[in-house]
């Protein structure tokens, strides 16, 4: 089986920066996997705000994060991170990272990140 566990989130002020990081591990992960950083807000659907291929040749965001935020990975590590900038309190959210689409078996506990105004 494949587990994705994240961490590095927390609480940070408007403007300031935080760094998440999702580690893979179990005998079918792949590094080949296109994967990508989601969260959800409370009250609100799952959305995928950064994606990367498998070399990190291709990267793509939502609207909302671009130019702000930076996802990337180290496959030796098995890790795909996600540097983010210029926080805004509608960033908060719970962080979650999947393959890109997601396999809902692959779903973590995700980790929280809260921005204050």
């Amino acid at each position: 089986q494949v587990q994705l566990v994240e961490s590095g989130g927390g609480l940070v002020q408007a403007g300031e920066s935080l760094s998440l990081s999702c580690e893979g591990s179990g005998r079918t992960y792949s590094s080949f996997w296109t994967m990508g950083w989601f969260r959800q807000a409370p009250g609100k659907e799952r959305e995928l705000v950064a994606s990367i291929n498998y070399n990190g040749e291709e990267t793509n965001y939502s609207d909302s994060v671009k130019g702000r935020f930076t996802i990337s990975r180290e496959n030796h590590k098995n890790a795909v991170y996600l540097q983010m900038n210029n926080m805004k309190p509608e960033d908060t959210a719970v962080y979650y990272c999947n393959t890109n689409p997601p396999r809902n078996e692959y779903w973590g506990q995700g980790t929280q990140v809260t921005v204050s105004s």
